[in-house]
């Protein structure tokens, strides 16, 4: 009897003390991350997001799109750490602190529907600079049969982006505006405006080039295509500015630069001031390093190495100052 109290009693000593011990335990905490932001840069930083935490297992990064003006709001107001921005940045935005990273550089192209009635004539002969204008802008032309030079009442059902983003804000740069001067029905997101064109036949528009393109085939989503621009003005879409077949011939004629600046752009990582915590500095080198071995795979354009010292500079520079 007297032997079974003290195995009872010696039970619920060790009991006692190990719980004890795990109380006393400090509870073994994860490191964060929060981006947000630019659709544009959305796959990319997701990707970025998977390998970073490969090698970080004690950390977790959050990525969410929502348009460059809402990352850079975010990022500004200190509502994330980091802010993904597809656009550039504006001397007020400089002024209240924002801090840009070059990480990345893609484009955004016009899309059209794939039943479009006129789809081999505008594949054909492309579309002017001056054209784009006359659609977006000046919204002179309302019928597709203007848009090819013919007469006719096809009506052209424009879209544009109806959040605030580097895409709409590209796009009218190179039609010499400002996001508020396009004309259209405006939808919300990259993928919102890409289905709205899939869906109408006389439908015009314009994306990044992440989402006017299949990441799997490398051919435009299924129910788009890509609408040519004329770049040399000539009527007709040469053979050199035959570029749209494939994502990566793409992208190759955004690296040499024969597809025009703007709507070729480069994709910025906007902090406010310093980085606030080693982890986000110790991020945004493995992003300039490590991470630049993603960005061709997953359809964007490197960076040259002065942009990415310039950017490394900058890190590394405010880190050692902290």
């Amino acid at each position: 009897m007297k032997g079974r109290y003290y195995s009872w009693l010696f039970l619920l000593l060790f009991t006692t003390s190990l719980l004890s011990s795990v109380a006393c335990r400090p509870l073994l905490t994860r490191e964060s991350l929060s981006l947000s932001g630019a659709w544009a840069l959305y796959p990319l930083a997701v990707r970025w997001q998977e390998e970073f935490q490969k090698t970080h297992p004690g950390v977790n990064v959050d990525v969410q799109a929502g348009g460059a003006g809402k990352g850079i709001v975010d990022a500004l107001a200190g509502i994330v750490d980091i802010g993904m921005v597809s656009r550039e940045i504006l001397p007020a935005e400089v002024e209240k602190g924002a801090v840009a990273l070059a990480v990345a550089k893609d484009a955004v192209v016009a899309t059209v529907n794939r039943k479009n009635p006129f789809l081999a004539e505008i594949e054909r002969r492309g579309l002017r600079r001056d054209e784009f204008l006359g659609i977006w802008i000046k919204r002179s032309t309302s019928t597709w049969e203007g848009v090819v030079g013919r007469n006719g009442r096809t009506p052209l059902h424009v879209f544009t982006r109806s959040d605030a983003c580097g895409a709409a804000e590209t796009w009218a740069a190179y039609l010499g505006g400002h996001q508020e001067d396009l004309g259209g029905v405006g939808v919300y997101g990259d993928p919102g405006l890409a289905e709205a064109v899939r869906r109408d036949p006389l439908a015009i528009g314009f994306n990044n080039v992440n989402f006017a393109y299949d990441a799997k085939t490398l051919k435009p989503v299924a129910g788009l295509e890509i609408c040519p621009i004329d770049l040399d003005g000539n009527g007709a879409i040469d053979p050199a500015e035959r570029i749209y077949a494939t994502r990566d011939e793409l992208t190759r004629a955004i690296a040499s630069n024969v597809y025009p600046s703007p709507p070729a752009r480069e994709l910025y990582f906007v902090i406010k001031g310093k980085p606030r915590r080693p982890l986000i500095a110790e991020f945004l080198e493995w992003v300039l390093v490590d991470g630049q071995k993603f960005v061709a795979e997953m359809g964007y354009v490197g960076l040259g190495p002065e942009r990415i010292a310039s950017g490394l500079a900058v890190v590394r520079g405010a880190a050692d100052k902290k």
